[in-house]
């Protein structure tokens, strides 16, 4: 009887494990498990529906510091399979990918489907079978491994690939822990800001390419574009700053401030060495026709009209007073957080699996022979901009190449 690998989790990583493992080893048969009704579904919704295949930091040690939890765990990992592989496999496959100025590579197709097909034509190469709509209840270990389902059939299996992404709560980890190993609790991370009631919703759809924002009281900054919606704040600086504080902005329940430097990181000396450029250079021009900053109009028309700048005021007539409450609004404005929104095509979960118990070389339980995992059900998460599909790629990747070298081991 061939050799059986069971792959729980229909994702990036559970189909990528799959496909590579049906492909380094022939006889193995490779079975897929899905709960729900859809391979890929985070997939084709990433990246706005294009897929950020990975990025283009290429070199491994700072690859990895764009995690803030599982660093060291895919910094290993990397030097097995990293984000160039990654493109040299999709490129041999047919798939073109191509990078954009901020370092998020996508196919040049510019939709997650080229993506989808391309993982669903290398599945459909090697027989990869699919049990849809199907849940895993419990896993044991007697001779081979026995996997109990939610209607109480039963599968055999040689090996186990555990690829079914982050849960929000920690009882969705209970059939895992079941097994000895310990769950990291999960916390939402990648998340958007939420203000209440406040009126710069209204500009909802502006953005700013350069701004710095800061968690107040605390040493957590970053900077990156900032995009206003109609719940509060998005864009990539705060997803990134959520990610970075995900735990700790749990623990305050997501209510908190936010200094935010809309001119990045300018210093309140150089804006006001600016303020007195314009006095001498633009003293006669109305200051409400056009902002000196690489700021949106409607955003500059926003702060004036926030402190009271009347229309036809001129630069020569700014008094020290509004120039104080304009310096405020642009390079330390505080706002108030209360509430998160889970940006639906970045979500991830911090938390998962303990990567203590993981052998970063092979992805196999430290606990369990046999037993694998791939993915966001690790206590790893990235920031936004490739870097949690590269580690889905990497780590099923890993567990692929580990079951192919078992395999080839034994025969």
């Amino acid at each position: 009887m061939n050799p059986h690998l069971i792959i729980i989790g229909g994702g990036a990583a559970g189909i990528f494990c799959a496909v590579n493992a049906a492909r380094l080893c022939p006889g193995l048969k490779v079975t897929v498990i899905e709960k729900s009704a859809k391979l890929l579904a985070k997939v084709k919704v990433s990246g706005g529906g294009r897929c950020n295949v990975t990025h283009d930091l290429f070199e491994a040690d700072a690859f990895s510091r764009q995690y803030p939890r599982g660093e060291r765990f895919v910094r290993k990992a990397f030097y097995q399979f990293f984000a160039t592989d990654t493109i040299q496999w999709f490129e041999e496959r047919g798939v073109s990918l191509h990078n954009e100025s901020d370092g998020r590579i996508f196919p040049t197709t510019n939709d997650s489907q080229t993506i989808i097909d391309c993982l669903l034509k290398e599945a459909n190469k090697f027989d990869v079978s699919f049990l849809m709509q199907t849940e895993v209840k419990n896993i044991v270990r007697h001779e081979q491994w026995q996997l109990t389902l939610k209607d109480n059939d039963t599968l055999n299996a040689d090996f186990i690939c555990i690829a079914t992404g982050g849960s929000p709560k920690k009882d969705g980890y209970n059939w895992l822990a079941s097994l000895g190993h310990s769950i990291i609790d999960p916390v939402p991370s990648l998340f958007t800001f939420q203000l209440p009631d406040h009126p710069i919703r209204s500009l909802m759809g502006v953005s700013v390419k350069n701004v710095s924002v800061k968690i107040m009281g605390e040493k957590l900054k970053e900077n990156g574009p900032l995009l206003i919606t109609h719940w509060g704040f998005s864009g990539p600086v705060i997803l990134r700053l959520s990610a970075w504080g995900a735990r700790m902005l749990q623990e305050k329940q997501y209510h908190f401030t936010i200094v935010v430097n809309w001119l990045q990181d300018m210093k309140e000396e150089q804006l006001k060495s600016l303020f007195l450029q314009q006095r001498q250079e633009n003293g006669a021009k109305k200051i409400h026709s056009g902002c000196p900053f690489e700021l949106p109009s409607r955003l500059w028309i926003y702060f004036l009209n926030t402190i009271g700048i009347e229309e036809d005021l001129r630069w020569a007539d700014l008094t020290i007073k509004q120039q104080q409450a304009l310096t405020q609004l642009l390079i330390a404005g505080e706002y108030i957080v209360a509430g998160k929104t889970t940006f639906k095509e970045e979500f991830v979960t911090a938390g998962g699996i303990d990567l203590r118990q993981i052998n970063p070389a092979t992805m196999e339980s430290k606990l369990h022979e046999g037993l694998f995992f791939a993915g966001e059900v690790m206590d790893v998460d990235g920031i936004t901009g490739g870097f949690n599909f590269q580690h889905a790629w990497t780590s099923g990747m890993i567990v692929a190449a580990s079951v192919a070298a078992r395999l080839n081991t034994t025969a």
